[in-house]
């Protein structure tokens, strides 16, 4: 089991909303208090926590007529300050954790979020996020190319598809990424 470098280190908890939360994570009872364990943990020892959420501005100018996200801007889904883009409470910020905001699927995609992180003097990330098959999968993939280190949060993380969640862990992320649980993570905390 490897140690985690709480110097280097930093924790993605990626579109853990409201309405993401309920329409993907539903089916784990324990999902939201797992990564929220995970969580406390980390902070505990002292590593930086960034919440990464999607939202868009009234009138969605960042959506196009087509593509992915045309879905979300007909339903009138995850403008910034509607409740379903809320950060699910189980898991919300706490002092000290940084927000980022994304337009697309992945955390680096539209996001500010490798500044913050070389800001921060980050470059081992340990993921978790909903959903294994968008935010993890795309963010492991662009996180790799800018050579991080990756430790992915197996039961943190959920999809509609059991299969697939199963078979992006055990055979496409940990080709990228150290795969663990969250005691697995606690455990390896110093």
């Amino acid at each position: 089991m490897p140690t985690i470098d709480v110097s280097t280190t930093a924790v993605l908890i990626m579109d853990y909303q409201n309405d993401i939360v309920a329409n993907f994570g539903s089916g784990d009872a324990g999902l939201v208090q797992r990564a929220a364990g995970a969580l406390d943990g980390a902070r505990k020892a002292g590593i930086p926590i960034i919440h990464v959420v999607i939202h868009f501005r009234p009138g969605y100018p960042e959506v196009t007529d087509r593509g992915t996200f045309k879905g979300i801007k007909d339903a009138g889904a995850f403008q910034e300050g509607s409740p379903g883009a809320d950060i699910h409470p189980g898991v919300a910020p706490k002092e000290g954790d940084v927000v980022v905001v994304k337009k697309r699927v992945g955390a680096f995609s539209g996001s500010d979020l490798d500044y913050v992180l070389r800001g921060l003097g980050r470059h081992n990330l340990v993921l978790l996020g909903i959903a294994t098959s968008g935010v993890v999968l795309t963010t492991v993939r662009w996180a790799a190319d800018l050579d991080f280190g990756l430790t992915v949060l197996s039961d943190c993380c959920a999809d509609r598809d059991d299969e697939v969640h199963r078979v992006l862990l055990e055979k496409v992320l940990a080709r990228q990424a150290t795969v663990m649980t969250a005691g697995e993570f606690l455990a390896a905390l110093p």
